[in-house]
């Protein structure tokens, strides 16, 4: 298994497919990163070279991803319930941030169902 940033590349998938398990990689980065380091992007993650894997590491210490990325969204995360906007106190509460109807279904998000307000009966 090749590694890359710290995330265990699986060899059985094709190279696009394998980047994208590193964290703040989706397919269209992972494209851009193997087109940029001239490799195929087809070829399997196991049959890559020292020599190619070493080109797309160039490419990807371009990128925040893994660690650095996740400081920076908690850090947004955590500046948001500092200064009381509306996201953050959604954030507190453990409630829906981005707009989703609460009186249905907010289970989806932080576990078992919050109770949101008193429903007239």
């Amino acid at each position: 298994m090749a590694r890359i940033k710290g995330v265990d590349i699986p060899n059985n998938k094709r190279a696009e497919i394998a980047l994208t398990y590193i964290y703040g990689i989706g397919r269209s980065l992972s494209n851009k990163i193997l087109n940029d380091a001239n490799v195929d992007i087809n070829k399997k993650a196991g049959s890559l070279t020292n020599e190619e894997l070493d080109r797309i590491r160039e490419q990807i210490e371009k990128y925040t991803i893994e660690g650095d990325l996740r400081r920076e969204v908690n850090m947004n995360i955590k500046t948001k319930m500092e200064i009381n906007s509306y996201q953050g106190t959604r954030h507190k509460r453990g409630l829906p941030v981005r707009g989703q109807r609460t009186n249905r279904n907010a289970r989806t998000r932080k576990g078992k169902g919050k109770t949101v307000a008193n429903k007239k009966k």
